[in-house]
């Protein structure tokens, strides 16, 4: 192979990454067969664990797609797991891909209505703190009816919406102009930098109160979190025993973590309490005035019905009436069909930022099957059940916090509900100690599990966003913003696990 070639095949790979980076993975994939030889499956699982979470921390170097599937891909070749153990596991997340493939889409051709109502909320709100404890509310209030994947999807969507109209204006264009770079900030001079830096800090602490906000009302009902069905189906509870069943632990850590929010505004720590610079302030007023002077009749019409299929999807989800992917199938026909969205490459738009996404999950599945295969959680699940009946629902919390950080609470969640509904149909436990684990299943894979981004799948969604890279939100900055939260929801869930259940 000649020297120029090696050098185009060398530059291809994994692109404009760095070259630390580039070479880093493929250490990993020449080194993890040796590793796998000399140290063994198990201990070379938690290996690839870690590569795959170095991968998504590194997601503003380099989409986790390409280097996570190389190591996805060595790993089935190396017979940690099969083709069909990755199958069953997207087979049996079926429901979150047909979410991601479709109600996202949908949220996508809502995007004006969402724009204009979270603009008139973001001026009528002059209070950082009062903005930010609403973002939170009613992420965790919306979560609970909807489920937070969706939730995380409006919340990305209005945020790029703010950002793309400030940016325009910043890059020196009018607000009339059309403006789709919104990466570059070349044109910008430093004055508009510093007050670009300043919206990003803006954006960076909303979004962040408002995806946690996900977490604290996606863990108190059975339709906020998609683990949250399994665990409801094996227990036997209902919508409304599942809400009182969990509010012991959920509520306390519900008002703690809206005090949480409001502490860390007044404080201004961690990369919050920044506020919104008045001149942004001022370009969003004027876009919004002209949007309003400028709207005709189609446009009018075009958000009245974005409103009732809006009500139409909370309606549907709230009282589940499909699986969240149909439902959203089905905002995706009813919005198309009466804005007279009819052509195919205006359709296809919506789908660019949640296929990737779909496609990184179902690579996360294939690490998930090696970690299954490989029984990695094995020692962790024997060593709760062999401990004393007493200390096991706080025990079970922190272990499911912990694995759900590490891995994905989807899995976790699964995994343990599945032993402990063993152990009562065996006689082990009586129903009512079975009742407290799946309490602290349940609140342990939802809540500790913010820590981390692979920890929650709407927080994951929100790292490989197009947002993140536009505000700086990188892997480790959402780790640092969460560690309050994550703090907060540990503690005051473990205390409630303790001495409330």
């Amino acid at each position: 192979m000649t020297p120029i070639l090696t050098q185009a095949f060398r530059k291809n790979f994994l692109g404009n990454s760095p070259g630390w980076y580039k070479s880093s993975i493929v250490a990993f994939l020449l080194l993890n067969p040796i590793l796998l030889y000399a140290l063994g499956p198990f201990v070379m699982g938690w290996m690839l664990i870690a590569q795959f979470i170095f991968t998504l921390a590194m997601a503003l170097k380099c989409y986790p797609l390409q280097p996570g599937g190389l190591l996805a891909i060595e790993a089935i070749l190396l017979g940690m797991a099969s083709p069909e153990d990755v199958y069953n596991e997207t087979v049996g997340n079926f429901q979150v891909i047909m979410l991601l493939m479709f109600m996202v889409a949908g949220i996508y051709f809502m995007r004006d209505m969402l724009l204009f109502t979270f603009t008139k909320i973001l001026l009528g709100v002059r209070s950082k703190t009062a903005l930010s404890f609403l973002f939170c509310f009613a992420g965790a209030f919306l979560s609970a009816f909807l489920d937070a994947l969706t939730v995380t999807a409006v919340l990305i969507t209005v945020s790029v919406g703010f950002y793309s109209v400030y940016h325009k204006v910043a890059s020196g264009k009018k607000l009339v102009d059309e403006h789709h770079d919104h990466s570059n900030d070349n044109d910008l001079q430093l004055t508009e930098r510093e007050k670009l830096e300043q919206f990003r800090a803006f954006l960076r602490s909303l979004i962040m109160h408002g995806a946690v906000g996900t977490a604290l009302g996606g863990v108190t009902t059975l339709v906020g979190e998609p683990q949250n069905l399994l665990i409801a189906e094996k227990a036997g509870w209902e919508f409304i025993e599942f809400f009182l069943r969990m509010a012991p632990v959920t509520m306390p850590v519900l008002v703690c973590g809206l005090i949480c929010c409001v502490v860390l505004e007044k404080i201004k720590i961690l990369g919050y309490g920044a506020p919104l610079p008045e001149e942004v302030r001022q370009v969003l007023r004027e876009s919004s005035q002209q949007d309003e002077a400028n709207r005709s009749k189609y446009q009018q019409a075009t958000l009245i019905t974005q409103a009732v299929v809006a009500v139409i999807l909370v309606l549907g989800l709230a009282f589940h009436w499909a699986p969240v992917g149909l439902i959203g199938l089905m905002v995706i026909v009813l919005l198309t069909a009466f804005n007279g969205v009819t052509e195919e490459h205006q359709i296809g738009k919506a789908f660019e930022e949640a296929l990737p996404f779909t496609a990184l999950l179902v690579v996360f599945f294939a690490i998930v099957a090696v970690i299954h295969e490989q029984h990695l959680f094995s020692p962790v699940i024997e060593w709760v059940l062999a401990m004393d009946l007493a200390s096991q629902p706080a025990v079970f919390f922190l272990a499911n916090g912990l694995l759900s950080a590490i891995s994905d609470n989807v899995f976790v969640a699964t995994v343990y509900i599945n032993e402990v509904r063993t152990a009562l149909d065996t006689g082990v436990i009586d129903r009512d100690h079975f009742d407290k684990l799946v309490i602290a299943i349940n609140t342990g894979t939802n809540l500790p599990s913010v820590a981390t981004p692979n920890g929650q799948a709407a927080f994951l969604f929100l790292l490989t966003s197009a947002l993140a890279p536009l505000i700086r939100l990188s892997y480790m900055r959402m780790v640092i913003m969460a560690l309050p939260y994550t703090i907060v929801l540990t503690v005051v869930g473990l205390l409630s696990v303790l001495y409330i259940l």
